[in-house]
C-alpha cells in the first residue's frame, strides 16, 4: 500500500534538493538542442535506475536496530543540509552534441550523462535515508522519482523561466532547512527512542 503523506514529503524534499542542482541545468541544455521528448525518456531511465538503487541501500538500513538507524539517517540529513548551504555554483558543464539524433542516440546521451553525473548525489543519498527512515520503499520510491522527473522536466521544457522567477539561493536554503528539520527529527527519536 502507498503512503500518500510519505509519497508527498519524499517528491517535497527531493524536489527541493534536485532543482538548484547541475542535472537541472543539464536537461535544459539538453532540451534547447534535442527534441525534448527523447531527452526526458533517456534522463527519466536513468533517474529511475537511481531512486532503485538508493532504495534499495535504505531498505538494507532497516535491518540495523531502529534508534541506530534513525541516528544515521539524522547525521546524514544534517550532513545533506550543510552540503546545500556551503554547495557552489560550478558553472555550466560541456555537454556532448550526438552526431546523430535519433531517438536512442539523444535518449542515451541524456541517460549516460545523468547515470555518471548523479551517481553517489545528494539526492540519491537523502532517497536511501528515506526509504530507511519510513520502511516504505513503494512510497519513498514513488516521491523520489515523480521528483527527480519532474525537476527534470521543468529544465528541459521551461528552467530558464523558472529560474529567472524563483532565486536558486532561496530554493537551496528551503531545502536545506527542510534537510535540517528531517535531521533534528531523526536524531530526537533515536535519543527518545
Amino acid at each position: 500500500m502507498i503512503s500518500l503523506t510519505v509519497t508527498a514529503l519524499v517528491f517535497g524534499v527531493v524536489f527541493l534538493a534536485e532543482l538548484p542542482d547541475k542535472t537541472a541545468l543539464a536537461g535544459l541544455v539538453l532540451g534547447t538542442r534535442y527534441r525534448a521528448s527523447y531527452v526526458f525518456a533517456g534522463v527519466a531511465a536513468a533517474f529511475a535506475l537511481h531512486v532503485a538503487l538508493a532504495v534499495a541501500a535504505g531498505s538494507v538500513l532497516t535491518l540495523l536496530p531502529q534508534q541506530l538507524v534513525h541516528a544515521l539517517t539524522g547525521v546524514l540529513f544534517l550532513g545533506g543540509a550543510a552540503m546545500l548551504l556551503m554547495k557552489k555554483d560550478d558553472g555550466e558543464e560541456e555537454i556532448r552534441r550526438p552526431q546523430d539524433q535519433s531517438f536512442w542516440k539523444v535518449s542515451g546521451a541524456g541517460f549516460m550523462l545523468i547515470l555518471v553525473a548523479e551517481f553517489g548525489d545528494l539526492t540519491q543519498i537523502m532517497t536511501a535515508n528515506l526509504a530507511a527512515r519510513y520502511d516504505d520503499p513503494l512510497s519513498v520510491g514513488l516521491g523520489a522519482v515523480l521528483a527527480l522527473w519532474a525537476v527534470a522536466a521543468l529544465g528541459i521544457v521551461g528552467g530558464r523561466a523558472l529560474m529567472k522567477r524563483v532565486p536558486l539561493e532561496l530554493i537551496t536554503k528551503i531545502a536545506a532547512l527542510l534537510m535540517l528539520g528531517l535531521g533534528v527529527w531523526s536524531l530526537w527519536e533515536a535519543v527518545t527512542g
